[in-house]
């Protein structure tokens, strides 16, 4: 039986997408790992922010800059119970998870990292979550080692991992979920482990807090960070969570209005936490619509979100078994994974399997899904990714197999 988060009467009023058709076929979205569509509620916040009120926020002592600056905030507020974080000036306002990681790349890597440090991370990390500790490796002298995936199983050797922590190793970066697979790596005793060592830890969440119920006074990472529009919201609005002390020890980012204490002729002073990290005017309208996204998925309830994403991927992987050359990436353990389905199929490249696909209204990720050292190992030169959300359902599971039927027919596979 098809179990529905959301009713097909629900879904499509709160997705209009659905509605429409793509190259005359019914719309089925699988692409929710590069962006998750974006539901009415938080489109009308948006528009009722400039429809009703749309000035800047802390910089005027009239009504409506008054309403703006605390509905902001209120979003903070709501973040951070979303989150159990202790103190809302945890929380930092990026444009996204490019930002956030590349913020503690340059305030905290480029300054607390030496020649001779180490840097622990893995072969499954995203461009975003990588790519800027090779800059501060370059400009440091610090180094980057990797946490060995298993061949079979595809999880991360724990052991290696636990036989590399010494006193060199200062930061373990790594990703809560794979944008590849889906895995989701045993995080607690990986970060209790890292802090028993005095290393610090920087998860990458932008997958993970979309899918996942986070509580960081579980979790206890010293940095997370994340992107709206994976979780409901809009583009160009990002999180960072980060430790008080390490956040207070870090240089800004970026310089400008509202992170300005004082300024002199010669030298300025800086807000403390958030707005130390916040210069400039901030997605405003962006973030008073992930306020609607939080609303919305908290109505829902994490749990209930993973849940059937995980029963849509053990669909996904029953299915599989009955298509000759289809090679899927998962991780055996079904515990241990969200709403990724990674494949190839034999004797197909992967965009003409996704331009099949998309023949047939169906929208997947196709290419290396920036990862590719992932990639690299894996020994394959990019893969198809059906990447799942609360809005989809066991139909669009098998409409995909229809359609990899379909492409295979079509190009002799």
């Amino acid at each position: 039986m098809d179990v529905h988060i959301l009713e097909q009467d629900k879904r499509d009023r709160d997705f209009p997408i659905f509605t429409r058709t793509m190259r005359k076929k019914p719309f089925i979205y699988l692409d929710s790992g590069a962006t998750s569509l974006t539901p009415e509620p938080v489109i009308e916040r948006i528009q009722q922010y400039y429809r009703e009120y749309g000035v800047n926020i802390h910089r005027g002592i009239y009504e409506f800059s008054e309403r703006a600056t605390r509905e902001f905030h209120e979003v903070r507020l709501a973040l951070s119970r979303f989150l159990n974080v202790g103190e809302e000036g945890q929380i930092i306002f990026t444009h996204g998870s490019t930002e956030s990681s590349n913020l503690i790349a340059y305030s905290w890597g480029r300054k607390f990292l030496k020649k001779g440090d180490i840097i622990l991370t893995t072969e499954y990390e995203h461009h975003s979550s990588l790519v800027p500790w090779h800059a501060v490796c370059e400009a440091t002298g610090a180094e980057l080692r990797f946490i060995p995936i298993d061949r079979e199983t595809l999880e991360l050797d724990i052991s290696s991992y636990e036989d590399q922590l010494d006193e060199k190793v200062k930061l373990l970066v790594m990703s809560g979920m794979s944008n590849v697979t889906g895995y989701m790596p045993p995080l607690r005793k990986m970060i209790q482990s890292a802090h028993d060592n005095g290393t610090v830890v920087a998860l990458d969440g932008a997958q993970l807090v979309s899918h996942h119920k986070v509580d960081i006074q579980e979790l206890k990472p010293d940095f997370l960070f994340f992107s709206a529009h994976k979780m409901l919201g809009p583009t160009g609005v990002g999180v960072l969570y980060g430790r008080t002390d390490l956040l207070d020890a870090m240089d800004p980012f970026m310089y400008g209005g509202d992170m300005i204490l004082k300024v002199h002729k010669d030298h300025s002073t800086y807000h403390p936490l958030p707005e130390k990290f916040e210069a400039g005017t901030p997605n405003i309208a962006g973030v008073l619509g992930f306020g609607a996204a939080l609303e919305y998925l908290a109505d829902i309830g994490m749990e209930r979100i993973e849940a059937h994403e995980r029963s849509l991927i053990d669909y996904a992987e029953e299915r599989a078994r009955d298509v000759k050359g289809l090679q899927a990436y998962l991780v055996p353990d079904s515990g241990k994974r969200g709403g990724i389905f990674s494949f190839n199929v034999e004797g197909l490249h992967s965009h003409d399997l996704g331009a099949a696909l998309d023949a047939q209204g169906i929208a997947v990720r196709t290419g290396f899904h920036c990862a590719m050292p992932l990639m690299e190992w894996l020994g394959v030169p990019g893969t198809a990714r059906a990447s799942l959300y609360l809005y989809n359902t066991r139909a669009d599971i098998d409409a995909l197999f229809q359609g990899i039927e379909q492409a295979k027919n079509v190009f002799g596979a």
